[in-house]
């Protein structure tokens, strides 16, 4: 690993929430910090900066890490699960289709094996809401934990357990459930509701109807849709 300096940090994001969050608290943070939030850029930085940095954060950031820079700079990624449990793609619709209603956001050192790293720390999250309250929630408890690894610089312990391995969900799968309970649609539209994110969704001739901002109203659920033509082999895997 190449010499780094106590003083620079970066903050990767490619999600706008993750950025917007960071900016409103950057002044509370000590050194100086680079914001990367285009895949492209990352490699550029890192070399203008010799890689002299101390800590490289990665919170919502869904592209691969190139090799020479998990290798030069000490990467701290997050994860919405309690690891080894969850490991691989869509943590958050993973874990709402499986019913769980809490989780652990962990903290782990980048490696080139996806979430296998080991753990600086874990925190506990609440997963009531929407997709982005639940991002905007994880955002905030993120940038606390960033803090807490600035300030003690701990040691990360490898991951214990057996892994479960959790597959990337692909826009078809946002189509909604035909059958099954009024919680788990509602359930279903919540968990893909947020920027960047395909929405739930039926199709009904050329039309599509998306869905979000849904609310639970006892026998009910009151959503809003926008209804479009669909594009061509849209639907399709």
């Amino acid at each position: 690993m190449s010499d780094r300096d106590e003083n620079i940090y970066l903050f990767c994001s490619s999600r706008p929430w993750g950025i917007e969050e960071f900016l409103k608290v950057r002044k509370q943070f000590p050194g100086r910090w680079f914001i990367v939030c285009d895949k492209n850029d990352l490699e550029e930085i890192c070399e203008k900066l010799a890689y002299k940095v101390r800590y490289a954060f990665f919170p919502h950031w869904s592209h691969i890490v190139p090799k020479r820079v998990i290798e030069n700079i000490e990467c701290v990624c997050f994860h919405m699960t309690d690891l080894p449990y969850g490991r691989g793609g869509s943590p958050l619709q993973n874990l709402i289709v499986r019913g769980h209603t809490k989780t652990r956001l962990s903290a782990l050192r980048m490696t080139e094996e996806l979430d296998a790293g080991p753990i600086y720390m874990k925190r506990d999250l609440d997963l009531s809401g929407s997709a982005r309250e639940i991002f905007l929630r994880a955002t905030k408890i993120e940038l606390e934990m960033i803090r807490e690894i600035i300030e003690n610089q701990p040691t990360p312990v490898p991951q214990e357990g057996e892994p479960v391995v959790f597959k990337r969900r692909k826009p078809s799968q946002s189509v909604l459930p035909e059958k099954g309970a009024l919680e788990h649609v509602y359930d279903f539209i919540r968990m893909l509701d947020a920027p960047g994110y395909p929405h739930a969704f039926v199709d009904h001739g050329a039309f599509r109807f998306e869905f979000t901002d849904a609310e639970w109203k006892g026998k009910e659920i009151v959503a809003r849709a926008v209804i479009r033509k669909r594009n061509d082999g849209e639907g399709e895997e």
